[in-house]
């Protein structure tokens, strides 16, 4: 699945959905809960995607971070520890087992 630039792999149950769906090729929606992104490490290489943050929201033990990845909007909910502030570019790791996908044109669920 592409995100911008951004490709991201899902896994193959969700995949299969796309497939069996009619959607390869056609634009869907992405959806995943700030909860499930998070900063990626040094090691991490797949299913990242690095994007400038907008925003940053300090809320106690917990920062959420609104990012931009090409038009798109991205929140993810880091510890308060980052290092990450306005402007930064930020590797975010996507858990890829927690994406919702749905259809563009209907709303409807094709896989979550």
């Amino acid at each position: 699945m592409e995100v911008g630039s951004n490709q991201i792999e899902l896994p193959k149950e969700k995949g299969k959905a796309l497939l069996d769906g009619g959607y390869k090729g056609k634009r869907v929606v992405m959806g995943i809960r700030p909860e499930d992104v998070t900063e990626a490490g040094t090691g991490d290489a797949g299913n990242v995607i690095e994007a400038p943050v907008k925003v940053y929201e300090l809320l106690g033990a917990e920062v959420y971070l609104y990012a931009d990845v090409e038009g798109a909007n991205l929140t993810a909910r880091v510890s308060s520890e980052t290092k990450a502030k306005v402007g930064d570019k930020v590797r975010f790791s996507l858990d890829v087992n927690k994406i919702h996908v749905f259809d563009k044109e209907s709303e409807r669920v094709i896989t979550n």
